[in-house]
Order: C-alpha cells, then sequence, then structure tokens
C-alpha cells in the first residue's frame, strides 16, 4: 500500500516538473516569438524541439530521458488531446456563418481552389515517394492523410495574426477569414472522412456507416441540441447577467466531453464533435462570451502549450538522417506551399482582386500550424504516417506559418503589426 502510494506521488511529481518546464519553455519561446514578430505557437513548438530529442536530447541524452520519461509521455498526449477538445469547441464558437453570405461565390473559389490543388498536389507527392519513405505503412492512408495535411488552413493561427495586423473588419480580412473557414470546414470533413477510412480498413460498407453516423451527430446537434441549449442558455445568462455560474459551465463542459465521446465512438475522432457543437452555436455571442471568460484563458495558457511543446517534443529531426529525406522535406514545403499559394491566389484573382491583394489572400491561406498539426498527428496515432514523414510535416508546419507575418507585412506595406492604413487593405472587393 505505503510503495503503491510513494509510485503515485513519484510519477505525480515527475508530471508536475514536467509541466513546469513546459509551460515555463512555451511562454518563453511563445514570447520570443511574438518579439520577432511572428505567432506565439511557432514559440510553443519550436520550445518542443529544443526540449525535444532534436536538441535536448541529443546534448545530454541521459538527463533527457529522465526529464521527460517514456512512462510520462500517454499523460502529455491524453492532456494535449483534452486542450485540443475544449480549444475546437471554442474555435468552432468562433465561426461566423455571416460572412458566406456576405462575400459569396468568391469566398468559396479561394476555398475550394485552396483546398483542391494543395490535396491534388500533395496525393502526387505522397504516391511518388511513398516506397521511399513509407514503405512499410498503408499506402492509401498515407497518401491520403499527407494530402489532408497539406490542404488545410489553420483558422485560429490565422485569426490571431489578422488581428495583430488589425485587418479582421476590412474587406480584405472578412474575404479571407470567410475562405478559410468554409477550407476549416471542408478540411474537418476530410480529416473525419480520411479518418473513418482508415479506422474500416478502406471497406466500403463500415466507411459508409461512419460517414452516415457522422451526417446523423451533425443534424441532431444542429436541430435538436442546439435549440435546447439557445432557450437554456437564455434563460441562464438572462437571470444572472450574463454570467454562466459554475453548475450551468458544467453543463456546457458535460455537452462538450459527450460530444467527444460520441464522435470517438462513431470511429472518427473526439476533437469533431466540439468543434460541430460550437459552430452550431456560433451566433450566441453572449453566451460565446461567458464560455470564453470561464474556458479560454486556461486552455490557451495550460492545454495549448502541452499539445504544442508535446508535438515538438515527438519530433526528431535526427530522423531526417540523410540529404534524400532533407530534399523530400523540401519537397513538402514546396508543394504545400505552392499549392495553397497558386490556387488561393488565382482564385482571389478571377474573383476581382487585384493582384497584390490576391498574393494577401494566399500567403494567408497558407498558414497551416494548428490544423496542419492536428492532421499529421492523428495519422501517427493512426499509424499510417513514419516519424520521419511527422518530422517533415512539423518542419512544413512551422515553415508555412513562419513566412505568413514576414510577406503579408511586406505585401500590405507594413513596417510592424501595430501600422494602419495600408492601401491594400482597402481595395478587396467582395
Amino acid at each position: 500500500m505505503f510503495l503503491g502510494n510513494l509510485n503515485s506521488e513519484s510519477l505525480l511529481l515527475q508530471v508536475i516538473l514536467q509541466l513546469i518546464i513546459i509551460i515555463a519553455a512555451a511562454r518563453v519561446g511563445g514570447w520570443i516569438f511574438r518579439w520577432w514578430g511572428q505567432p506565439q505557437v511557432v514559440g510553443e513548438i519550436a520550445a518542443g524541439l529544443l526540449l525535444g530529442p532534436s536538441c535536448f536530447g541529443r546534448l545530454s541524452p541521459q538527463l533527457s530521458a529522465q526529464t521527460f520519461p517514456s512512462e510520462t509521455s500517454e499523460i502529455f498526449m491524453v492532456l494535449g488531446q483534452l486542450g485540443l477538445i475544449f480549444l475546437m469547441f471554442i474555435v468552432g464558437l468562433e465561426f461566423d456563418f455571416g460572412h458566406l453570405r456576405t462575400i459569396g461565390r468568391t469566398a468559396a473559389g479561394v476555398a475550394l481552389a485552396g483546398i483542391v490543388l494543395p490535396f491534388g498536389l500533395g496525393a502526387f507527392l505522397a504516391y511518388c515517394i511513398h516506397s521511399e519513405v513509407a514503405a512499410e505503412y498503408s499506402r492509401p492512408g498515407f497518401i491520403l492523410f499527407t494530402a489532408t495535411a497539406l490542404s488545410i488552413t489553420a483558422i485560429p493561427i490565422l485569426g490571431r495574426i489578422m488581428m495583430e495586423f488589425r485587418i479582421t473588419q476590412t474587406p480584405l480580412g472578412v474575404l479571407t477569414i470567410s475562405a478559410a473557414a468554409i477550407d476549416d470546414a471542408i478540411g474537418w470533413m476530410l480529416l473525419a472522412a480520411v479518418s473513418a477510412a482508415v479506422h474500416g480498413s478502406f471497406a466500403l460498407m463500415p466507411l459508409l456507416q461512419m460517414l452516415g453516423c457522422t451526417a446523423i451527430f451533425i443534424a441532431t446537434v444542429f436541430f435538436v441540441v442546439r435549440p435546447i441549449v439557445v432557450r437554456w442558455s437564455q434563460s441562464v445568462l438572462t437571470r444572472h447577467g450574463g454570467a454562466l455560474p459554475l453548475v450551468p459551465f458544467s453543463v456546457v463542459l458535460l455537452l462538450v466531453l459527450a460530444s467527444a465521446v460520441f464522435t470517438n465512438w462513431i470511429g472518427i475522432f473526439s476533437i469533431f464533435g466540439p468543434f460541430v457543437l460550437g459552430a452550431s452555436l456560433c451566433d450566441q455571442h453572449a453566451l460565446q462570451t461567458a464560455i470564453r471568460v470561464r474556458l479560454e484563458e486556461f486552455v490557451t495558457v495550460f492545454f495549448l502549450p502541452v499539445f504544442f511543446t508535446y508535438t515538438g517534443l515527438r519530433t526528431n529531426i535526427g530522423t531526417l538522417d540523410s540529404m534524400f529525406l532533407w530534399v523530400v522535406c523540401g519537397l513538402v514545403v514546396i508543394v504545400a506551399t505552392v499549392g495553397k499559394v497558386v490556387g488561393c491566389g488565382v482564385a482571389a484573382r478571377m474573383g476581382g482582386l487585384t493582384w497584390r491583394d490576391s498574393a494577401s489572400v494566399a500567403i494567408m491561406m497558407n498558414t497551416r500550424a494548428l490544423m496542419g498539426l492536428i492532421a499529421v498527428n492523428i495519422g501517427r496515432d493512426l499509424g499510417v504516417i513514419p516519424d520521419s514523414v511527422f518530422c517533415m510535416m512539423v518542419v512544413m508546419a512551422i515553415a508555412t506559418t513562419l513566412i505568413t507575418a514576414p510577406m503579408l507585412r511586406r505585401l500590405l506595406r507594413i513596417d510592424s503589426p501595430q501600422e494602419m492604413g495600408s492601401p491594400s487593405q482597402t481595395n478587396a472587393t467582395s
């Protein structure tokens, strides 16, 4: 009995020490990268890379193994996934489907081109490199997850960048965030379909059953759960002056977790359910504000650094141990960037934007950090992406996010994210 308690306390102490290191490193990395004009998330991933086998593990293998033992890896994986569950609920809440009515075909064209071209190029690249880098892995699963990771836009990170540049309310910003919203919705459906296909071993009937259950779940959330939650939340918020007391907040958390359980039971992945639940309530601004007051800061400060830093800890640059693999990594970054920039840029230009504004839209749509990392983590956990390709995808997600801020600053003729008044910001048409 005493020994069991001692082991539990030892494990708890190890986890607490790792959390202190991870959160502190994430805050420092985020602060440094924000100071450089980059998104905070890139600094959190960079902190994980420095703490992981790519740097710390190579410089001091024994100390690294003692600091981050394999026994605690599953704990941090679960913490990271919990963080994603709550984050995707918040992301769903922030979706604005009203944009789709005002922007119309241009945003839809940009989003569609931004999915189809990089997905096609990614699938072709994955097909070509499969025998060289992932011969022992399922070819269809490898191709589908690689193509999906290359075709997704990270709307939460894009939103943060746009807020720093203060263009969220400009025509250019509204167009881009609308296209990114459509892109994200398609991306989630792609991830759901690909995950269902892999779980079903590419058998047609299990795949159709999973997709059918997913459609039923979405319809139930929007047409059954949403009306009940809207009426209930309006009553609660009215009685408590716009605040969400502990018991109603607990009910919201239970709904989020239940939606995660249901989509996990369907056979896709847990984070899809909370995203759908949040999207169904995106027009309930009072509820959104009350939930964010309770939830967002803790998720951002605690859970997300764990996820992003853990992703860095899982990434071993040493797996790219040959010039050939680095060439393939470069091809992944190039294909991902060309697919998004060309697809979105041409579609924006055909929609009536100037070339400068079209390029701005294309660069912003090339941001992948969060969504790309979610996709490759799912692919790795499902066993269809090897460690070396996982590393390439992390490099791709970081690289495409890193170039966004400096390129956008140049295109908008802004010397720093705080400056305003760019002529280009007012030229975009809807």
